[in-house]
């Protein structure tokens, strides 16, 4: 699930004139996708390179990628202008880039803050497996996060865990538990693109091994829930972690990943974030995928 970026395509993309883009409502324009593709295939073994991210995140047993640009962050400063350029081009080969927040560009920061709720993104805490956008009706296909700067302590390692798997693991009485709409989280507006409210919701919907596994280890701690329905996503939340995979993003890893198979989460950074100047702390950015309808089986 690590996709290197060949040598030729690197030397190619350092030079490779990239325009900056424009939006449609919070939707990257089709025209800005159109003219990245076009400047993007004149370099040699970029259509090879996407193939295989793209297989990576939908092909049998998929479901999420890393794809190593580091040299070229390198090259170009993990922060540039021109770089974000290149990675939202490669973004769009997947599906396509979109801000469900209005009030934010179509990448968001996430830094980290240590007077934040250490569970949230911006913590310093662990960050419990989640699916982003769990109570929209159309949550982001993909969720996608750029390190632009690992933890310079050398915690926040990243986790991820095949949420169809760990379902298939539970008891068939915790399964239909899982499919009553009994399930809610978080609040709900502001919002673009991610359908109406979805309150309450069913963890799981449709056929077995398809869709999205709506879930947030945080609603165990910050919803009322029935005992049995608690219970139920807590054997969830212990399967995930169980059959987690971890790894630490560095400067330039481009992390995507496919909400209808896998979920994902954060350790917590290594203690002693507040002697780190805040421009020295970890960062990363956000960015949001939409498939095509086509694409994108029942939610």
């Amino acid at each position: 699930m690590f996709i290197d970026v060949p040598s030729e395509l690197e030397a190619a993309l350092i030079d490779l004139p990239i325009p900056t883009w424009k939006l449609d409502g919070s939707f990257l324009a089709k025209s800005t996708m159109e003219r990245y593709r076009r400047e993007l295939t004149t370099a040699p073994r970029f259509e090879e390179t996407t193939a295989t991210l793209r297989r990576a995140l939908a092909g049998e047993g998929g479901g999420y990628a890393v794809l190593r640009l580091g040299n070229l962050a390198k090259a170009l400063g993990p922060d540039d202008d021109r770089f974000l350029r290149l990675v939202t081009g490669f973004a769009a080969e997947v599906a396509v880039p979109f801000s469900p927040f209005p009030r934010w560009p179509l990448w968001k920061d996430i830094g980290v803050k240590v007077d934040k709720d250490p569970g949230k993104s911006s913590g310093i805490g662990y960050n419990a497996f989640h699916m982003d956008l769990v109570n929209g009706t159309l949550p982001p296909d993909y969720t996608t996060l750029l390190c632009v700067r690992p933890d310079p302590l050398g915690g926040g390692l990243s986790i991820l865990s095949d949420a169809h798997a760990a379902v298939a693991r539970l008891s068939e009485d915790s399964r239909a538990l899982l499919a009553e709409s009994a399930y809610h989280y978080g609040t709900f507006f502001d919002l673009f693109g991610v359908g109406e409210e979805y309150k309450p919701f069913p963890i799981l919907k449709g056929d077995p091994g398809e869709g999205f596994v709506r879930f947030t280890a945080k609603m165990l701690e910050r919803s009322e829930l029935s005992q049995a329905h608690a219970k139920a996503a807590r054997e969830l939340a212990e399967e995930l972690t169980g059959g987690q995979v971890s790894f630490m993003l560095q400067s330039g890893d481009y992390l995507i990943v496919n909400q209808r198979r896998f979920l994902h989460g954060r350790e917590a950074l290594h203690s002693g974030q507040e002697a780190i100047p805040a421009s020295d702390r970890r960062l990363l950015l956000q960015l949001f995928l939409r498939a095509p309808a086509s694409d994108s089986a029942a939610a």
